[in-house]
């Protein structure tokens, strides 16, 4: 009779205390969540690490490929656009210019392409256990983030070589805007990455239409010409990267570290408002889908 007493004491005392964390199905339209995103940020630095071990493990370079990938694609750009089509980087050197706008762009397409198939890649771990899903696509923008310093390491050590060999390029005042502009990248790449992510979900082709809509992305964005280029030969077209705010983000990020192109605070107060909106936009579609995504996958 004592035993009966006593758990039933216990199990009035549990009724009696109020839960730490709940977790619920039931959200609002804009609930964002940033609260229990921010109880797993040690989960997030753990997926963090395995980003970063894992994706060059079993690869002879490792973490050279970092370094190759946009050396070679700025030679290709400096011998197709600037050697054989004569296109004019003005007093910067292509090939220094070419690699600015690569190494902004890199960061911006690995966000995306990580992201963009969250759901897809990782069906199974979210089908076993329960954290915010979000924290995944999180993880990958954040390991970007190492790769990015890498490649921006590279273009520093060929700014300083240029600057030695007298080439007439500096950086201005609007470099302090550099945080600004690696969160921007990263907003953008994250947010569309989780939109095509939720959409991945039923429509698998996304996936094969990705590869080709972000390669003419790249060149809507002015990654291997400058906008002024297209501004004074084919003003009919220019709108098109005018009111694209990628490319505004890559030609501030020339203006900032070059000295060079067309930077206005309209274009930049742009694409500040359309990475945070589209951020935004993106966890919110996020968070929808992750409820039942498991049926559809």
């Amino acid at each position: 009779m004592k035993k009966v007493t006593h758990s039933k004491t216990q199990q009035s005392s549990l009724e009696d205390k109020e839960w730490l964390y709940e977790i619920n199905s039931e959200k609002g339209l804009l609930d964002f969540n940033f609260k229990e995103i921010w109880r797993y940020r040690d989960l997030l630095m753990l997926f963090v690490k395995r980003d970063i071990v894992t994706v060059y493990k079993q690869t002879i370079l490792g973490p050279l490929w970092y370094l190759i990938q946009p050396l070679f694609t700025s030679v290709i750009f400096t011998l197709i656009f600037n050697n054989v089509a004569n296109v004019s980087t003005g007093v910067v050197p292509s090939f220094l210019f070419n690699l600015a706008g690569i190494t902004a762009w890199n960061y911006f397409k690995e966000c995306l392409n990580g992201t963009s198939g969250t759901f897809t890649k990782n069906q199974n771990i979210f089908g076993k256990v329960y954290f915010p899903r979000v924290i995944m696509p999180m993880s990958i923008t954040v390991s970007n983030l190492l790769k990015f310093f890498i490649q921006l390491s590279i273009f520093v050590g060929f700014y300083i070589y240029y600057v030695a060999q007298g080439a007439n390029v500096s950086p201005n005042a609007s470099l302090i805007l550099f945080p600004v502009y690696i969160l921007m990248m990263a907003l953008s790449g994250l947010g569309l990455g989780m939109v095509i992510s939720a959409f991945t979900t039923k429509y698998r082709d996304l996936t094969k239409l990705l590869t080709f809509a972000v390669q003419l992305l790249m060149y809507l964005s002015a990654v291997p010409f400058p906008m002024q280029k297209v501004r004074d030969d084919l003003p009919e077209y220019y709108w098109a990267f005018k009111y694209n705010p990628i490319a505004q983000i890559i030609e501030g990020f020339r203006y900032m570290t070059l000295d060079t192109g067309l930077f206005s605070w309209l274009g930049f107060a742009y694409a500040l408002s359309f990475s945070v909106l589209v951020f935004l936009v993106g966890l919110v579609i996020f968070n929808r889908t992750e409820k039942n995504f498991i049926d559809t996958v």
